[in-house]
């Protein structure tokens, strides 16, 4: 489990036998770097624009796959989005952009950085001439500062960046350099989506800080003479009282730090004190090792972060953070960490052996990444109310799992501990994506509804993997538990959940389930094999199925579908189709340098 160094891709691999030669095989954790800490972040999943600012043209947030906002209108001379602070100087900003027309082959869909003003700026610009241009635009002038030959194809989403540190303005479009030139025009300023005689779109729009680079020891952290109440290191309470305001810059925490320490990288200080002085938009760097906890470590409710400043919880540069809560008894008021605040980050931390669920997110529009749950005592991560009396308008909302492992997690009585769970009161906008749940003693995901709290949100699972749930890594299993890869509902409340693109493989029951969710839920381009009953199970409602593939390597339960499906359908019924001859063999998967889960089966990549 050592480090592996930025921009490499992450790999576990799984036994040549299958999945029960899973031990043997030797796994490698999946854990990327905290290189640097995010700002903003924007995916449009709620369908939300807030935190942006519309200069011109036709905008609006649209379905392509995932939620995207558009700018559809090729008549438009200038459209602009900005977001952000005009005070941001060092940083990269990076999002998918797609040119879906040009009015001419003078038009651009561009990514704009370091904006003054509404024509003043740097932009990374897809052009109808087929070139991508890292440009200056400062009034009516616009000066190419690098350029590369690039067939832009409608249609086609391109990865573009933009990084500023100092004088320095580099641009790449899909890993490649467009340019990297030292230029002084503007100094600092906010991020923004423009066309220019074309239309686009844009998403998954990330703003990290420091252009990338390596953090140092911020001149903002507080000095050490910060007055604070006594406190072990291991209180959830501790919220130390400061004589200087929060903390934008960033803390550092350490196992060995201390609640009065400074949150120097010299001096670092705990993480109970520095969740109580971290302000919105700072960074709380968590050092490798191993934090020993016996009670819950809170981010309590009213300590927020806001859209364009999340506060973020990040494993420093590769280390490897690990919250051990192996002191608690198994208890549900004893979870791991209790993300009950709003607009958080939380990167690279593992949490496991806690009483109860590992991470636990009673807040809203956080964004839990790269985390991995494991050990626990309930679900590894859970998406639920913060307390019985918490009103319906307040369950967790527009939450993002993204690039997450949870595993070996396993409640005394089998029956309980999940690998992800969005259920019983969550509001609408969460979304799973790159996630992988296995070896749970019960399901991979589960979106449980009661009747007593009523139906929850609609829940979004894309681009996810749920294999051999129901047995632990060591071989363990328990009869109580349900041990399906996605079950998506329960007690015969109807959600209309979204599950696409994701992969269920030898769970110990079903590899997609209704579970008695009798509503129209969308299921598309999911790859469901050899679970030990059926691969999809929907005995009621009326859901779309579309793409989906079932395959089998011996005999099996037939799929059981109600609803509306066609014939872009291959489910099993005693025999395989013509999919299923590349979907054979042993199952690897990896996390890449960007988070994107790819998976393998005999060595063959899979693409749903």
């Amino acid at each position: 489990m050592s480090p592996i160094s930025r921009g490499r891709t992450l790999r576990r691999s799984i036994g040549a036998a299958g999945l029960s030669g899973l031990v043997a095989a030797g796994l490698f954790v999946s854990i990327g770097t905290a290189e640097a800490a995010t700002l903003f972040s924007a995916d449009f999943e709620s369908g939300s624009t807030s935190g942006w600012s519309k200069s011109g043209g036709t905008w609006s947030v649209v379905s392509d796959g995932t939620q995207a906002l558009q700018q559809s209108d090729t008549g438009s001379e200038r459209a602009r989005q900005f977001a952000g602070t005009t005070t941001w100087t060092n940083y990269s900003v990076q999002a998918r952009v797609k040119a879906t027309s040009f009015g001419s082959s003078a038009g651009v869909v561009a990514l704009t950085g370091r904006a003054a003003g509404s024509t003043k700026m740097y932009r990374l610009s897809l052009t109808g001439a087929n070139r991508v241009q890292l440009e200056t635009m400062n009034g009516s002038a616009v000066t190419v500062l690098g350029s590369l030959s690039q067939t832009i194809s409608a249609g086609t989403y391109y990865t573009l960046k933009l990084s500023f540190s100092g004088t320095t303005i580099s641009g790449s479009v899909n890993g490649t350099s467009v340019g990297s030139v030292s230029d002084s025009t503007i100094t600092a300023g906010r991020i923004g989506l423009l066309t220019e005689n074309a239309a686009g779109r844009f998403d998954d729009i990330v703003v990290d800080d420091g252009g990338g680079t390596t953090p140092t020891s911020p001149t903002s952290s507080p000095s050490a003479s910060v007055s604070v109440s006594p406190s072990t290191p291991t209180s959830p309470s501790a919220s130390p009282s400061t004589s200087v305001p929060p903390v934008s810059g960033a803390l550092y925490v350490a196992p060995g730090g201390t609640d009065s320490a400074a949150g120097t990288i010299t001096a670092p200080t705990t993480l109970t004190s520095a969740i109580g002085r971290i302000a919105a938009g700072g960074t709380i760097y968590l050092r490798g090792g191993t934090y020993s906890y016996s009670t819950t470590v809170t981010i309590p409710a009213g300590n927020n972060g806001s859209s364009g400043a999340l506060k973020t919880l990040a494993a420093y540069n590769g280390e490897k953070p690990v919250l051990n809560f192996s002191a608690q008894a198994e208890d549900p008021a004893n979870r791991g960490l209790a993300v009950n605040g709003n607009y958080w980050r939380v990167y690279g931390v593992t949490v496991e052996r806690a009483g109860d669920n590992g991470i636990f997110v009673g807040g809203s529009n956080n964004i839990l990444e790269r985390t991995i749950t494991r050990y626990n005592r309930d679900t590894g991560l859970q998406l639920s109310r913060i307390l019985s009396t918490t009103p319906q308008s307040q369950w967790p909302a527009n939450n993002l799992v993204l690039s997450a492992e949870s595993h070996d997690n396993a409640d005394s009585d089998g029956e309980d501990a999940d690998g992800f769970a969005a259920k019983l009161t969550v509001g609408s906008g969460n979304v799973f994506r790159y996630a992988v749940a296995h070896n749970n003693i019960d399901d991979g995901w589960d979106l449980y509804t009661k009747t007593d709290t009523g139906p929850i949100g609609v829940v979004t699972i894309e681009d996810s993997l749920a294999y051999d749930n129901g047995t632990l890594s060591n071989g363990g299993q328990a009869g109580n538990g349900d041990r399906n890869g996605f079950k998506l509902g329960g007690e015969d409340i109807g959600v209309n959940h979204i599950v696409r693109r994701t992969i269920a493989y030898k769970n110990g029951k079903h590899g997609f389930t209704y579970n008695s969710n009798p509503g129209s839920m969308t299921i598309s381009n999911n790859l469901s094999i050899d679970n030990a009953e059926r691969n999809f199970n929907f005995d009621a409602g009326s859901s779309v199925f579309r793409n989906n593939t079932s395959c089998r390597s011996s005999s099996g339960t037939n799929d059981r579908i109600i609803g509306n499906s066609d014939t872009t359908n291959q489910f099993w019924s005693g025999t395989n189709g013509s999919r299923c001859a590349g979907f054979s063999g042993a199952l690897g998967w990896s996390f890449a340098s960007d988070g994107r889960l790819a998976v393998t089966l005999g060595g063959r990549a899979v693409s749903l």
